[in-house]
């Protein structure tokens, strides 16, 4: 064992109903548990998440209602969890932005501490992305072997963007060759606004801040007129106002 520890170190890992910490919930959680000795000890469940599990989400895990409709629900679990969890540091892959907090969401919505105060929370992705760094130039010496010269030079920069998608595209023969093909591979992002101040979610536009997040914005404009007048007047992008403002339109034409 390469790393030193002063206490077990816990890796964790969710799947969950989606990525919402405020309302999605937690369908399966494992837990690899490495002592200071080097020894593993392993737990993973299935968990009961009370709502319905959406169809992006089982395609993503492929975890279904069916599967859960069984399994106990977090509150049975959580103190067999919490003990698990008891006196150990906790690190993951882009677990202090999405695992942990979700995790102690689930905890808060039962009523029950834990207490992340006093533990090491190591997040994996963040070396990796300390160490491999994701810049243009670094990409284009990861892919094209190349340095990148006057790097910022706006001409310099948008041709070394080809070569690496030329480069990409030879490494990854399961990309295909067409544009259509790669975003079979990556998915092609559903944008509303750019700002992201309004996003997809089970194939309905909905709010991605302030007191409204994950509520449909139709919905909202046509009870709240007055939340659209205050975006137009605030220090919103252009193009957030324009979505907005045809979102106004549709609503108020279903009405």
């Amino acid at each position: 064992m390469n790393i030193e520890l002063k206490r077990p170190l816990a890796f964790i890992d969710l799947e969950t109903t989606g990525v919402n910490l405020g309302t999605d919930r937690i369908v399966e959680i494992a837990i690899v548990k490495v002592m200071p000795d080097g020894s593993k000890q392993v737990k993973r469940k299935l968990i009961n998440p009370e709502m319905p599990i959406p169809a992006q989400a089982t395609e993503v895990h492929g975890i279904s209602d069916a599967m859960v409709k069984d399994a106990p629900t977090f509150k049975q679990v959580a103190s067999e969890i919490k003990q698990f969890l008891e006196n150990c540091d906790i690190s993951g892959y882009n677990s202090n932005k999405f695992d942990i907090p979700l995790l102690v969401e689930e905890f808060l919505r039962i009523d029950k501490d834990f207490k992340i105060e006093g533990r090491k929370l190591l997040d994996v992705q963040k070396i990796f992305h300390m160490m491999e760094p994701r810049t243009l130039s670094a990409a284009y010496k990861f892919y094209c072997n190349k340095d990148l010269n006057d790097a910022h030079s706006a001409e310099a920069d948008a041709a070394a963007t080809w070569e690496v998608l030329s480069a990409q595209l030879n490494r990854y023969p399961q990309l295909g060759k067409t544009l259509e093909d790669i975003f079979k591979v990556i998915g092609e992002e559903e944008i509303v606004d750019f700002a992201r101040r309004m996003v997809v979610q089970d194939g309905k536009v909905v709010f991605n801040f302030g007191k409204h997040k994950g509520k449909e914005v139709e919905k909202v404009l046509q009870q709240e007129r007055s939340y659209y007048d205050w975006m137009m007047q605030g220090d919103f992008p252009q193009h957030t106002k324009k979505k907005l403002t045809e979102l106004l339109h549709k609503a108020y034409l279903k009405k």
